[in-house]
């Protein structure tokens, strides 16, 4: 028996499958997800004919996906592309709810989860093949395979929703694997497969080579994963470095001995969001002074619910000609208070030159402590409200 399986489950367009859920009418038609949110004014759907922005696409129906368009498009580039597509805004709330629900359904089945984002999740399948050998299947990977089906139902009877897994010896192949057959899709790949079922993909579905480093690769002539799997190792070192252009030939040959990582610490929290339309500091003082409390009112709602507390407030405001700048604020004593964060988020803004028009505007909370560890403290008088310039 091969001694690990190792799943990677990747909701299918989970965006837009969550809004299908609450339109039902537009399933089977290109529907984009992304752009501002509409009012209640609003009763049409309208289509990317109608959108005028600078917004990007962050998820697509397949059926928009067909017509050229995909995530990280801007709007007014897919609407050239696909004008009749219906344009739905994004509603991270109810993601973030429906992923917690699905991975609540694996657990119902595996314990060995190791949470990467919102909607994708790697699964160690090893000790639980191993407990299903005395259920008949002599093959270990028909095993995999009987419980990989039972977390894709776990997951469409919690959620309503699709999911494809990938299968095999390791996180790096699962993670290609998981794409093969989408959507829907069960992909099992084992060590003997490698040859005719990865080697003929392109090199940058190695996750970890980019376009970049893509295109570098076809200066060797190198285009696929297998050429890239045959390629000397000491070419590979000697253009990429010694640790990547190793990786490279090592990842090429579907070796890879990472663990899945069950539990780790987060260093942050942030929130943050990109404007429509550029905000002027003092016309837009109202609106960005409610987007701004708002930030720190759901970067206060995120650390209630983990269970965190946090000591470094920082700021993080892009300008129209999309200069960034950040700054930070140390507190005495972590937080999870909005009001606080507030109130040190605006001093943090006092720091930086309001000059210019706004593109984005983020809060984020670092040096991160488990709540439950702080010591109880007396309570003390309310601090006294600082305003921002935005105020």
């Amino acid at each position: 028996m091969a001694s690990r399986f190792i799943a990677h489950l990747d909701m299918d367009a989970f965006y837009a499958s969550v809004e299908l859920l609450r339109y039902p009418q537009l399933r089977g038609r290109p529907v984009v997800i992304g752009g501002r949110r509409r009012s209640a004014e609003e009763k049409a759907i309208p289509t990317l004919r109608e959108y005028s922005g600078r917004g990007v696409i962050t998820t697509a129906t397949y059926e928009a996906r067909a017509l050229g368009v995909h995530s990280g498009m801007g709007l007014m580039k897919a609407a050239k592309l696909a004008p009749d597509a219906l344009l739905l805004p994004a509603d991270f709330d109810e993601y973030r709810r429906y992923s917690r629900m699905f991975k609540d359904a694996v657990r119902t089945i595996a314990l060995q989860i190791e949470d990467r984002g919102i909607d994708e999740i790697y699964i160690d399948l090893t000790e639980l093949v191993g407990r299903t050998a005395a259920d008949g299947a002599p093959d270990p990977w028909a095993r995999a395979r009987i419980v990989a089906v039972d977390i894709q139902r776990a997951v469409r009877e919690a959620t309503g929703l699709t999911c494809s897994i990938g299968v095999t010896p390791n996180k790096l192949l699962s993670k290609i694997a998981s794409d093969l057959e989408k959507p829907g899709g069960l992909t099992v790949v084992t060590e003997a497969d490698i040859p005719a079922r990865i080697w003929l993909l392109p090199a940058q579905k190695l996750n970890g080579i980019g376009p970049k480093a893509g295109a570098r690769l076809e200066t060797l002539g190198i285009r696929t994963i297998g050429e890239l799997a045959k390629a000397d190792r000491v070419l590979l070192v000697e253009h990429f470095g010694r640790s990547y252009g190793a990786w490279m030939h090592e990842a090429a040959n579907g070796r890879d001995e990472r663990a899945v990582v069950t539990w780790s610490e987060p260093k942050s929290i942030s929130r943050e969001t990109t404007f429509e339309h550029d905000l002027h500091p003092v016309r837009d003082r109202e609106r960005l002074s409610r987007i701004f409390t708002d930030l720190c009112v759901r970067v206060a709602g995120d650390l209630e619910r983990k269970g965190y507390v946090g000591k470094t407030i920082g700021l993080k405001l892009r300008y129209d000609n999309f200069k960034t700048v950040t700054r930070d604020r140390t507190l005495d004593r972590p937080t999870q208070d909005a009001g606080t964060i507030r109130r040190a988020a605006g001093e943090c803004l006092k720091r930086v030159p309001l000059n210019r028009r706004i593109r984005l505007l983020g809060v984020r909370i670092g040096a991160l402590s488990k709540a439950s560890a702080q010591p109880p403290r007396e309570a003390s008088p309310r601090a006294a409200h600082t305003p921002t310039l935005f105020e």
